[in-house]
């Protein structure tokens, strides 16, 4: 049982899809700017719908709040610590830089943990 954990954490890291554990979860690359959101309609590898049902990823919103406030306190305590207490417009710029750069690695994990949690998506080991 803790290698099939094991295996889910590692395929949720790499967005992977999370029955075969195999197809990704997205189209395109985050880097690209424009089309970094997109995703198949089910897994390439398995066929297992990435949309259970319409809306479901407004959710995901949850998550990605979370994640962004993590972002915005790590962000401000490492300046405050390692810029020795910089003005108040240098706190501003880097942590809404630091928010803005994360934001298509926030989108997708938000989407991928919102899948893997409430999708209803039953973890089956990659037939040989």
């Amino acid at each position: 049982m803790a290698n099939s954990a094991s295996s889910a954490t590692w395929a949720l890291l790499r967005l992977r899809c999370p029955r075969c554990h195999e197809g990704p979860l997205f189209s395109r690359s985050a880097f690209n700017i424009t089309k970094f959101a997109d995703m198949p309609e089910a897994c390439p590898v398995c066929k297992q719908a990435y949309e259970p049902e319409p809306g479901f990823y407004w959710g995901a919103m949850y998550f990605s709040y979370g994640f962004t406030v993590a972002i915005f306190v790590i962000s401000g305590v490492l300046l405050y610590y390692l810029a020795n207490d910089p003005p108040l417009w240098v706190y501003i710029s880097v942590v809404g830089g630091v928010a803005l750069l994360s934001t298509p690695v926030v989108f997708r994990y938000s989407r991928a943990l919102m899948l893997y949690l409430f999708g209803g998506v039953e973890s089956r080991p990659p037939v040989a």
